[in-house]
């Protein structure tokens, strides 16, 4: 069962997790900026850290642009400083571990797992708008050369 996907035009869901260093962050502390709010599976993994590290090295051009980037995996926060130290990531890591901000997002539920149906994090990212309302929804997306998608997408693309 996967739950109900949002569409652009629709508000995003606030939220309020905390982040790597244990602080809390929420959307509605992003207000006024526009966002990049993505979802992966698993720190440390080899799709994960590519598409982090894919963030961390595209952040200065977003920033520049006026987009806050943020990721939101179920892992502790414990477990975010070390990714973030581990690979020098300088963006907000939140930590959802009882996948309420997931189901909220529509990006917790069925999908394939070398050929088996599975109940997981689908990997997606949200553009928000400077007043909450989400702008693009991108769902099932593969961690190599999304950033570059996402970059072409805002005409950011080098």
């Amino acid at each position: 069962m996967t739950a109900q996907r949002l569409e652009p035009g629709t508000p995003a869901p606030d939220f309020a997790l905390q982040d790597q260093d244990g602080a809390t962050v929420s959307l509605q502390d992003l207000r006024g900026r526009k966002v990049v709010l993505y979802f992966y599976p698993a720190a440390m993994t080899p799709g994960c850290t590519t598409e982090a590290c894919d963030f961390r090295d595209s952040l200065s051009s977003l920033q520049g642009a006026g987009y806050a980037v943020v990721g939101v995996s179920r892992d502790e926060p414990a477990k975010l400083k070390q990714f973030a130290e581990r690979d020098g990531l300088t963006f907000p890591l939140l930590s959802d571990p009882d996948l309420a901000v997931h189901q909220a997002y529509g990006v917790w539920g069925e999908k394939k797992n070398y050929g088996k149906v599975i109940q997981g994090v689908i990997r997606s990212t949200f553009i928000i708008d400077e007043q909450g309302v989400v702008e693009q929804a991108l769902y099932n997306v593969k961690a190599t050369g999304h950033v570059a998608r996402i970059r072409r997408i805002l005409g950011l693309a080098t």
